[in-house]
């Protein structure tokens, strides 16, 4: 027979690591949301670079779980707008704004809620399944 509180203690720490990995990238989520209209504080230098976060898989408890590797810049470029009195305009007037989308962001954030939800209930099924077993022994 499979030793069961293994198998459970596994689901959970993969479940785990997922929601650390999921609360770190709705940190960036939200830290790209609060930079969405900030310029350079300097003359036609650059604004805030949308950051991605980047994950890979790690061992965990028996398992394989995942974890955030680093954050990354995003490579895209900055839109141009044209405001000759800004003070973040560079000589033609054109001031360069971030390379983040609010919706885009909006529907990243949504994901990783669902990512979250989805695994505190494998963390809330295995605890489930593992007092089923024990209850089942018992008898």
């Amino acid at each position: 027979m499979a030793d069961v509180r293994n198998t459970a203690a596994t689901a959970q720490a993969i479940a785990a690591s997922a929601l650390r990995a999921q609360q770190g990238r709705m940190r960036i989520i939200a830290e790209n949301l609060a930079n969405a209209n900030s310029t350079s504080k300097t003359k036609g230098g650059d604004p805030y670079r949308r950051q991605e976060p980047v994950f890979e898989p790690t061992p965990v408890a028996g398992g394989t779980g995942v974890k955030m590797a680093r954050v990354q810049p995003d490579s895209a470029a900055f839109k141009l707008q044209y405001d000759p009195g800004n003070p973040a305009a560079d000589a033609t007037g054109y001031v360069k704004l971030p390379n983040v989308d609010p919706l885009i962001e909006a529907l990243d954030m949504r994901s990783a809620q669902r990512a979250y939800e989805a695994n505190l209930n494998v963390i809330d099924t295995a605890r489930t399944m593992e007092m089923r077993t024990l209850d089942l022994l018992k008898k």
